[in-house]
């Protein structure tokens, strides 16, 4: 039986950018990409269990992540060139093929990546975040409306400078309450609540977190401190600049406007999640977006970190789309 303590980590260098990865098993690629705010660590539950169904499991740092390379320049986090360390990834560990897995912001990377390079990345499974392929509407004026009379969370995040003034406030205390507050474990709203995602005028995106009272068995406090150490190492802007490239990734992917993923694919999401819940009109689409799609399930009572809240249903999707797939 293969144990998070069985992993090996190493740095690879993926075409020029030094990408931290932890990997074990062996077997068929499997490549995990996480999102924001998180590392290769959101994976912990689902590589021991993938290298011991016959996968080589490995999960990255994204740039700007962690122990992997943070380019200083904005741009240096465009769609583009998350989707090209994933490739060199694959190559760097002597691969020429791979299924890749993406959760939050990792999904829109592991279906560019998919869209960029079906060559070899041969089936996509996505996380929370469904896929939508390129449309006419620009990323910023789509959040502008989204906020209304506030502002959307991403929208709040374009200034550089801005959200990570906040954070550093208290890293580790942010850190839990962006978590728990996405979480399916948040308790129901009160009538004069509002939910995260949206920043009053001249206020901050955490006067809206809510807290646990207890540990959570999927977010310990030891998983925690975790996190809190890999941010204290690499900081936040690295992850807060991709959000600062959402309308350069609409211009890059011009060659691409409509078109669908057209490998075996896989989305799950949760029943109480932001993203999937405002992402449902993409779902009703995926005959078109992705033709073929294997399953699309949406799992009740879990939210944003679905692979960490849900891991045991999230680890039999994926076996079960990986035996099909590869």
């Amino acid at each position: 039986m293969f144990t998070i303590t069985d992993l090996k980590h190493h740095d690879v260098d993926a075409y020029g950018c030094r990408i931290h990865v932890a990997e074990v098993g062996e077997g068929p690629l499997v490549l995990f990409v996480h999102g924001f705010p998180e590392s290769w660590y959101s994976w912990r539950f689902q590589l021991p269990v993938l290298a011991e169904a016959g996968y080589r499991a490995a999960a990255i740092d994204v740039r700007g992540y962690g122990s992997s390379e943070s380019p200083e320049e904005i741009e240096g986090y465009r769609l583009m060139d998350l989707a090209g360390d994933c490739v060199g990834v694959v190559e760097a560990l002597g691969e020429s093929t791979a299924t890749i897995v993406g959760h939050d912001w990792g999904s829109p990377i592991a279906s560019s990546a998919a869209q960029l390079r079906p060559d070899v990345f041969t089936a996509v499974a996505l996380l929370s975040v469904p896929f939508s392929p390129r449309n006419s509407h620009r990323p910023t004026d789509i959040f502008r409306f989204i906020g209304g009379d506030e502002e959307f969370y991403i929208e709040y995040f374009q200034e550089p400078g801005r959200a990570e003034a906040e954070i550093a406030a208290d890293p580790k205390r942010w850190l839990e309450g962006f978590y728990f507050s996405a979480s399916g474990d948040l308790p129901p709203l009160g009538p004069d609540e509002k939910p995260m995602g949206r920043v009053a005028p001249g206020g901050l995106l955490g006067d809206r977190f809510s807290f646990p009272t207890n540990s959570l068995d999927w977010m310990t406090e030891e998983d925690l401190n975790f996190y809190a150490e890999e941010f204290a190492k690499a900081g936040f802007t690295g992850g807060l600049n991709r959000y600062r490239n959402v309308d350069q990734d609409w211009v890059d992917f011009r060659a691409w406007h409509g078109v669908p993923i057209y490998q075996p694919s896989l989305f799950i999401g949760g029943e109480k999640d932001g993203p999937t819940m405002l992402g449902a009109s993409a779902i009703a689409r995926f005959s078109e977006s992705l033709p073929a799609l294997h399953s699309s399930t949406i799992l009740p009572d879990v939210g944003h970190w679905i692979q960490q809240e849900a891991a045991e249903q999230v680890n039999e999707l994926l076996i079960d789309f990986l035996d099909n797939a590869t």
